[in-house]
């Protein structure tokens, strides 16, 4: 940001939680402003036109673009100031620069005006994002804390399992995620527990929420209940807290189930939703990601780049990319339909380096008749049909030299 000549006062705030420190400066230099600001609307604006009325132009800069400096921002953008934003690392490395040690709210502030008064390159222009973008990134905020809670709740519930029942565990802790497991431990979350209901009590249970499962599923409960006949100490306490735990998890699966249907809403109404729906492969939480971060390119989530495509060669796996809804083809396309699918090589070890595979020449003329010359070694093959430019070509040893520094040998 280099247009600072219409600026009159150059206002630098070290945001926080109830309050935050206003230091105002001049393009002169001179101190107009230093006191505490608090973190309300109704005082936000009344400084903020008073400067803009007695100095005209004011730009308001923060070190915290989000969180707690959404406030001052959105205030200073609807009171016809400008905004900026001074990045934390740069703000820290400039402070160094200023005499003292202190970190104060004061000299934070003070260093935030300054820098945007005499080195305005190091400030990043704020653009207001539209309410679809935000709302995404709150959305998927959040569910990526419902996700880290269900992953502790599930971990927790498999620790108890392990330390008291492994064979349990081996059963029902790979199918937390299942409804119908949740609302199995719910109910009986003891191995005491899962034995005196009896087998067709359960699938009773479990029916309505896995009909295919619910058998298959209590004959493998009552497998494991069977390989383990000792009573670790402290099994008793499962009955309370194996309940709770699955309660809380089940609570957290159908928190996310309704936030998905509604980030699915906000993206449909998103700008770039036909981009975004047609990224090959992508996931759905990816696609949010892009949304919620399309202004923010630093912050995009990082994936393995694809492997650069090459001309298969014999032996290799061919397959095929997803398609545009992120399910494989069900159905064996002809040769003509695809020629324009994206292929992704899988090639073994030996099919890395296809010019040690070329088929050898035929053999050479032998300038003396009834002497057959030696064979090339693996050596001298592979740096004869290796590309020029990584291996130099060595020189064949001329028939009837034992060595280039001898001369020629016995005739």
């Amino acid at each position: 940001m280099d247009d600072i000549d219409d600026v009159g006062v150059f206002l630098g705030l070290d945001v926080g939680k109830t309050a935050h420190h206003g230091h105002g400066l001049t393009q002169a230099g001179k101190k107009v402003f230093d006191k505490q600001l608090p973190n309300s609307e109704p005082k936000l604006r009344a400084v903020f036109d008073k400067l803009a009325a007695k100095f005209g132009t004011v730009l308001v800069i923060v070190d915290q673009p989000a969180s707690i400096g959404a406030l001052p921002l959105t205030v200073a953008r609807d009171a016809g100031c400008k905004v900026a934003y001074l990045p934390g690392l740069s703000m820290r490395r400039i402070a160094d620069l200023y005499p003292g040690e202190a970190k104060t709210d004061a000299k934070d502030a003070a260093v935030i005006a300054d820098a945007a008064r005499t080195m305005p390159h190091t400030l990043r222009s704020l653009e207001l994002t539209d309410e679809i973008t935000a709302e995404l990134t709150v959305l998927v905020g959040f569910d990526q804390d419902l996700a880290a809670e269900a992953t502790r709740t599930s971990n927790r519930i498999r620790g108890l399992l392990t330390q008291f029942h492994p064979s349990l565990e081996r059963v029902l802790g790979p199918r937390l995620d299942h409804p119908a497991v949740t609302w199995l431990l719910e109910r009986y979350g003891s191995p005491a527990a899962l034995r005196k209901a009896g087998r067709r009590k359960l699938v009773e249970v479990i029916r309505p929420k896995a009909p295919r499962m619910s058998q298959r599923l209590i004959d493998e409960v009552f497998d494991a209940l069977d390989e383990q006949t000792v009573v670790v100490p402290g099994t008793g306490t499962l009955d309370l807290v194996i309940p709770s735990l699955a309660r809380s998890l089940a609570a957290v699966h159908e928190q996310r189930r309704a936030l998905e249907a509604q980030i699915g809403q906000l993206l449909e109404a998103h700008p770039l939703s036909a981009v975004l729906t047609s990224i090959c492969g992508g996931r759905g939480q990816d696609r949010r990601h892009l949304a919620g971060h399309r202004r923010r390119r630093n912050q995009l989530p990082h994936r393995r780049p694809p492997r650069l495509l090459r001309r298969p060669c014999p032996g290799d796996q061919v397959v095929r990319d997803l398609d545009s809804r992120g399910t494989r083809t069900q159905r064996r396309q002809p040769a003509a339909e695809t020629s324009d699918v994206p292929v992704r090589v899988r090639c073994p070890a030996r099919s890395r380096f296809p010019h040690l595979l070329r088929p050898m020449p035929g053999p050479r003329k032998n300038p003396h008749p009834g002497t057959s010359p030696p064979g090339p070694t693996t050596h001298q093959r592979a740096v004869r049909n290796a590309p020029r430019r990584h291996l130099p070509r060595t020189p064949t040893r001329p028939h009837g030299l034992t060595s280039p520094r001898l001369g020629p040998g016995p005739r």
